[in-house]
């Protein structure tokens, strides 16, 4: 069920009978996802009676809510409420996030799709690496697999499609490509996206107090690193990353 009409945003809509989703855009954009990173973090602030989880996605914010101890028709008053009271596509992000610098491999059977990559971009491999390790790139969402990140938004030659075909699988740590973003596989698993690139960062860690180690709205560069230095970083969970606050 929608409540604004379906040709504006943003949008509220249902999601079964606990659930609310605000939607800020039809597609990723960097207003959209910093609205709904922004809007999620003051629902969290706002410590509404009845709001039990609140999560985003790529362009949206969702809250869940308990339906015996809180009323659908009110939290919606609120939502539209607290809508119109900041414009959300210029918000600032949440306060505690963090720069990550992580090493990586790119190319070589480390990253064994980076010509054919970089061939969809338009660039050569030494461009490609380029464009891609100096652009600080943001956490949009956490998806798909436990702690795993899709980061964006690249720059516009890097609107390339998936694989027409699945690779059978990529290893923990694979840095994969398409549609401006990238993704960094959390475990071992079969992609539809292009394989560039290695690292040897462990980004889910199930013993750990923070099993989810990258958090929507951290952001990230991939620093070049060569083969014989990634495999002496093995056996740190970092994988050599390091790590500030964005103040």
């Amino acid at each position: 069920m929608i409540l604004h009409r379906p040709d504006t945003f943003p949008l509220i809509r249902h999601v079964g009978t606990d659930g609310l989703l605000v939607s800020f855009g039809d597609k990723l954009t960097e207003p959209a996802n910093r609205a709904a990173l922004a809007f999620r973090a003051a629902i969290e602030d706002a410590g509404w009676d009845g709001v039990e989880e609140t999560s985003t996605s790529l362009v949206s914010a969702y809250l869940r809510f308990d339906p015996v101890h809180a009323d659908p028709a009110q939290l919606t008053a609120q939502l539209k409420e607290r809508l119109g009271g900041a414009d959300w596509l210029q918000a600032d992000l949440p306060e505690g996030r963090r720069f990550f610098r992580i090493p990586t491999v790119y190319g070589t059977d480390m990253g064994p799709q980076l010509a054919e990559a970089a061939a969809a971009a338009g660039l050569s491999e030494a461009k490609a690496i380029r464009s891609i390790s100096e652009t600080r790139v943001r956490v949009t969402t956490i998806g798909f697999a436990p702690g795993q990140p899709y980061l964006g938004e690249l720059p516009e030659c890097w609107d390339i499609p998936r694989q027409q075909n699945l690779t059978p699988t990529v290893p923990r740590g694979a840095l994969v490509v398409a549609i401006r973003q990238l993704v960094l596989f959390s475990n071992s698993t079969p992609t539809g996206w292009r394989h560039i690139g290695q690292t040897a960062f462990q980004l889910f860690r199930p013993d750990s107090q923070t099993p989810f180690v990258l958090r929507p709205g951290d952001e990230v560069q991939f620093v070049p690193t060569d083969p014989e230095k990634l495999n002496n970083m093995q056996a740190d969970p970092d994988g050599g990353a390091v790590t500030e606050p964005i103040r």
